[in-house]
């Protein structure tokens, strides 16, 4: 088997969350292991971790990224963020990628300071306009969330170093609403790029307003969304459409799901434990899990790395299924996430419970790049 490597160390550094959307995969979606996990990274967890990560970069040619994440990373305040982030930029090589997925409601100008000294990318979560925002990002009172999350935007914005601190937003799809208005709201934020996301689920828990894995509301939403992005004058970026039709040019794809690109990744926990992309928690509860116990207060990575389970994951991430194997748009589509292609019975197995919706706006793009083609000759 060969060998693999690590692309995004993914820190839990927070185990709860100041929000309580109601799609996340997380908390809602079957696996209850959050509730065993300290609710913050120790300190000799967080010791652990930088040197692991010293190890990793002496011991692996290519470059990695470190995301904060949890939960909310941002719940494990300034003084420990700066202590983490400052241990991890002056041991860490210049070119490695520091990021943070943050909620928002916690990115105070002093947070914003802290993150800018590190030079860390900061993306927001933000679904479109309060409409759409609210009906899902709630509080733990089920109250909205959207006025916290426009104030970060606009701190964040306004700082002096937004340009280097802003990446962007992320955006969960619901098929259910306006794209016009999603796109309109998100692209008002001066986000220098957006995200979408479809909503989580498989071939067995179709996700949010999917009828079946034939039907098309995702890929007619986002169809959408291309043609608006398109027809924009002055677009902001959206990556993982970028991402596709780079891909039908003949480029190269660099997001997790689309294309054949290998994308490595595994997480840690908040108690130091080792565990796969945890996206995988919204099949059945411990999919993330290893059944080797993994832990940096005594594992290298490199040790994880070359053991037969983790190359095993590594593998995983291409398609399996002999549909998809012999699709003439698996080279753009990818099969998309390992999470998506979940069942009962055939597990990991099958095409993607999105295998319809991608076809579509693939179908799209083509329309768009067939058109302007015939508009130059």
């Amino acid at each position: 088997m060969p060998s693999a490597k690590i692309d995004t160390v993914l820190l839990k550094v927070a185990s709860r969350c100041n929000l309580n959307c109601t799609y996340c995969y997380v908390y809602h979606m079957g696996d209850d292991g959050w509730k065993t996990q300290p609710k913050l990274m120790s300190a000799d967890v967080k010791a652990a971790v930088v040197k692991r990560l010293i190890e990793l970069k002496q011991e692996q040619a290519e470059p990695f990224s470190v995301v904060l994440h949890g939960g909310e990373p941002l719940m494990m305040g300034k003084a420990r963020l700066d202590a983490l982030l400052g241990e991890l930029r002056q041991s860490l090589t210049p070119e490695t990628g520091l990021h943070i997925q943050t909620n928002g409601l916690l990115l105070s100008n002093e947070m914003l300071d802290v993150l800018a000294q590190h030079r860390v990318g900061v993306s927001i979560s933000l679904d479109g306009p309060i409409s759409v925002h609210d009906k899902f990002r709630v509080d733990h009172q089920d109250g909205g969330s959207h006025g916290k999350v426009i104030d970060a935007v606009v701190r964040i914005t306004a700082h002096p170093d937004a340009k280097a601190l802003f990446s962007g937003v992320l955006a969960v799809v619901d098929p259910e609403s306006d794209p016009v208005a999603v796109y309109t709201a998100l692209k008002a934020t001066g986000a220098p790029s957006i995200d979408f996301l479809y909503r989580d689920g498989n071939r067995t828990n179709l996700p949010y307003k999917k009828a079946s894995v034939d039907s098309v509301e995702y890929g007619a939403w986002m169809s959408k969304i291309l043609d608006l992005y398109l027809a924009d004058e002055a677009p902001p970026v959206i990556r993982i459409l970028d991402d596709m039709i780079r891909l039908l040019l003949g480029g190269r794809g660099i997001k997790e799901g689309i294309g054949i690109t290998d994308y490595g990744i595994v997480v840690i926990d908040t108690d130091g434990s080792i565990q796969k992309n945890d996206t995988l928690k919204s099949t059945y509860s411990t999919a993330d899990r290893f059944k080797s116990p993994w832990s940096v207060l005594r594992d290298r990575l490199s040790d994880v790395m070359e053991n037969n389970e983790f190359k095993s994951y590594h593998v995983s991430q291409r398609p399996s299924s002999a549909t998809c194997k012999s699709c003439p748009l698996l080279d753009i589509c990818g099969g998309g996430m390992p999470a998506h292609r979940w069942s009962a019975e055939a597990e990991f197995d099958n095409p993607t419970v999105f295998c319809a919706d991608q076809k579509l706006l693939i179908g799209r793009m083509q329309e768009w790049i067939g058109d302007h083609k015939r508009a130059i000759a």
